[in-house]
């Protein structure tokens, strides 16, 4: 028996909204099989023509600037 044969001998015995939901199954992995899938951009590209060289020194300086006067008290 076929897998084909198989999956309507599966089918026979299901309720209407069962056979629904198999059917809405079946067409989503259609789709999937028929779409390309597109490549991933490399984010390196994506900041190429901004020319910038971050430093250790520059990372350094953004978190002493974000966390320097944390905590602090908060008044509610």
């Amino acid at each position: 028996m076929s897998i084909e044969e198989a999956v309507i001998e599966s089918l026979k015995d299901l309720p209407a909204d069962a056979k629904r939901r198999v059917l809405d199954f079946a067409e989503t992995v259609r789709r999937e099989n028929h779409l390309p899938v597109r490549p991933r951009n490399n984010p390196q590209g994506l900041w190429a023509d901004l020319g910038g060289d971050i430093t250790e020194e520059d990372i350094a300086e953004a978190r002493r600037e974000m966390w320097g006067n944390f905590p602090r008290d908060i008044e509610l």
